[in-house]
């Protein structure tokens, strides 16, 4: 009797402990998100203007995934397909909806006095998010920065998508400027130390050379620095917990708005600059290009001061970071993608980078790190998405996800083990003339103008084509033809009326 107990006793503590290594052994995970980066903007990625030395160790301490693509060509649903684990034939998000039947929702002034004006339409009740997840796992959650997924006075914000805590812009739009009236902690308005300023160009009789003239557009709370704040805060009040935080940076996006060391910095790099004096979109600037320069510096910059934090705590040999971007470089005039050449590899022009769904726009610079168990150094070529993120979450702590996913974890290929494969890949986006997207190994199909009705496939070898040139559809119908078959069937109706491309649910 007696060796019998102290059998089982033994087995069970036994078995306690290999349970409880394996939760001490699941690792952190941040994930950063740029905002408007272009595949080529960063040092490892070729650029050789911009200064990214933080994000280039970064991927000499990991893993680049060169064939990593976002969810959407645009902000909002780019970060709905990441945090729910669905393509964008099945996310509820499609696309960029402001819900302006509210009233005047691009006043910054309006959506101060009332934020009932502020935010994005919501996401259903019924969503569950990589937060929500990882929260009931026995995570601490954490977000700072753009959430785009739900305005202030809905069930859809961060602290009801699974994020214990929160500081950043609920509201894209509110991101038109980085020093804002305010931000969001959780769920209250944290007021800040800065005037609202109307969008538009230089006021006449100012001179564009002089940068007086420009104080207007430089205040005193920097929204970049204070979220960032608030994200080294998170980690060292978690050191002693399991913790995900996602840091949804606003930057390199418009407007032009950088910390004025950065911007001197690349001032004496540079030289000369033309002015760009504004449009009803966006603030005027003094030095376009040091600016956009400075914005992705400055961002590196942050990049490194995560790294030293979790060295500082002991957690970044076992925190599993990624960076990447919501989606290509901008389009507008005053970030010069030529100069920077921003896509790198892929075409730089208005059509093809942010809001399109050709490569320059959604095909996006993407790094992991894990320093256990990543060969450092080390890239893949296995082409996955933003909605493979949740899944690779779920395979790495060893917990079944509780819903079903678009996702198809990249763990293996992260640890050198062999990966299994997507089917394909796809995306539709119901804004700048409707337009799908499909990839199969090395071919890349694309339909554009669905708005106006039915659209033949243009094909193109990324293998051998990045810049997607030359549509060779005509020889090869019988790839074309798969494409259509997958495209009809990735492509649910949407359950907002603004996302519906009605041509593919005929």
């Amino acid at each position: 009797m007696t060796k019998n107990f102290l059998l089982i006793l033994v087995i069970y503590l036994l078995f306690s402990c290999t349970k409880k290594d394996n939760i001490s052994d699941q690792p952190n995970f941040i994930f950063i998100l740029a905002d408007d980066l272009g595949y080529g903007e960063l040092g490892i990625f070729g650029q050789k203007i911009i200064e990214t030395p933080n994000i280039d160790q970064l991927a000499k301490d990991g893993m680049i995934l060169t064939n990593h693509y976002s969810g959407s060509p645009v902000c909002a649903p780019a970060r709905a397909v990441l945090l729910t684990g669905l393509h964008t034939g099945n996310s509820p998000v499609r696309g960029n909806d402001e819900w302006k039947e509210r009233g005047d929702v691009w006043s910054f002034d309006a959506m101060f006095k009332n934020s009932e004006l502020e935010g994005q339409r919501p996401m259903p009740d019924s969503i569950i998010t990589v937060a929500s997840y990882l929260k009931s796992n026995g995570y601490k959650t954490g977000m700072v920065g753009k959430w785009g997924l739900g305005a202030p006075n809905t069930k859809s914000i961060p602290n009801n998508k699974g994020f214990d805590f929160f500081y950043g812009y609920n509201c894209q739009r509110q991101a038109h400027s980085l020093y804002p009236s305010h931000l969001w902690k959780n769920k209250e308005r944290d007021i800040l130390k800065n005037i609202i300023v109307d969008k538009g160009p230089l006021k006449e009789g100012l001179d564009p050379n002089n940068s007086e003239s420009y104080k207007l557009y430089n205040q005193n709370d920097y929204a970049p620095t204070l979220m960032h704040n608030q994200a080294l805060k998170f980690i060292d009040r978690n050191k002693d917990h399991k913790f995900f935080l996602y840091y949804a940076s606003p930057l390199p996006h418009l407007p032009l708005q950088a910390p004025k060391k950065w911007v001197d910095y690349y001032r004496e790099k540079l030289g000369e600059e033309k002015p760009y004096i504004g449009d009803k979109g966006y603030y005027p600037n003094q030095f376009p290009k040091s600016t956009y320069a400075g914005m992705i510096s400055y961002l590196d910059e942050q990049v490194g001061e995560i790294i030293l934090k979790l060295k500082e705590i002991g957690k970044y040999e076992n925190t599993v970071i990624v960076f990447t971007s919501d989606n290509g470089p901008t389009h507008v005039n005053q970030v010069n993608i030529d100069f920077f050449n921003s896509t790198g590899i892929f075409l730089n022009s208005k059509n093809t980078v942010k809001g399109s769904v050709n490569e320059g726009g959604i095909r996006v610079p993407t790094i992991v790190t894990w320093p256990t168990k990543i060969k450092g150094g080390t890239k893949s070529d296995h082409p996955s998405a933003f909605y493979d993120f949740f899944a690779t979450v779920s395979d790495i702590i060893g917990i079944p996800l509780p819903i079903k996913t678009d996702g198809i974890s990249y763990l293996s290929s992260l640890i050198g083990a062999k990966q299994t494969l997507h089917e394909y890949l796809y995306w539709e986006f119901p804004a700048y003339g409707g337009q799908q997207a499909i990839r199969i190994d090395q071919w890349k199909g694309i339909k554009k103008d669905l708005l106006k009705g039915p659209s033949n496939i243009n094909l193109y070898n990324l293998n051998d084509d990045p810049k997607e040139l030359n549509n060779v559809a005509n020889k090869y119908p019988e790839i074309v033809n798969k494409m259509e078959r997958l495209l009809k069937q990735a492509h649910t109706k949407a359950s907002i009326q603004k996302f519906n491309i009605p041509v593919l649910d005929e």
